[in-house]
């Protein structure tokens, strides 16, 4: 049974750091593509940040580049996502996804799969 267990995430102020992991089970965690993706109220859920199964090659949205960073760790089967200057606009549920693609990054939903239940995230101003 596949699983992806998100962790870490809670109530910051602006400015603070946070760090999110994602636990994978029963999925082929190390040879495929990851992402973290985050939806607000009444917002469509947004690519965060995406991962090659090597780690050579990443994505970030505009709004996350330079205060946000994504790694994994392959033989731990765990993604991570490391939450720098944190803003309001960051409050969101964020949400690990596994993909079935092993070339390189994807950015289409469609590709993942594998999806986790979700962790809040909320920054207070």
């Amino acid at each position: 049974q596949v699983q992806l267990v998100e962790s870490g995430g809670g109530l910051v102020q602006a400015g603070d750091s946070l760090r999110l992991s994602c636990a994978a089970s029963g999925v082929s965690f190390s040879r495929n593509a990851m992402g973290w993706l985050r939806q607000a109220p009444g917002k469509e859920r947004e690519f965060v940040a995406v991962i090659s199964w090597s780690g050579d090659t990443t994505y970030y949205a505009d709004s996350v580049k330079g205060r946000f960073t994504i790694s994994r760790d392959n033989p731990k089967r765990t993604l991570y996502l490391q939450m720098n200057s944190l803003k309001p606009e960051d409050t969101a549920v964020y949400y690990c996804a596994g993909s079935d693609y092993s070339s390189g990054i994807t950015l289409s939903r469609r590709q993942y799969t594998y999806w986790g239940q979700g962790t809040q995230v909320t920054v207070s101003s």
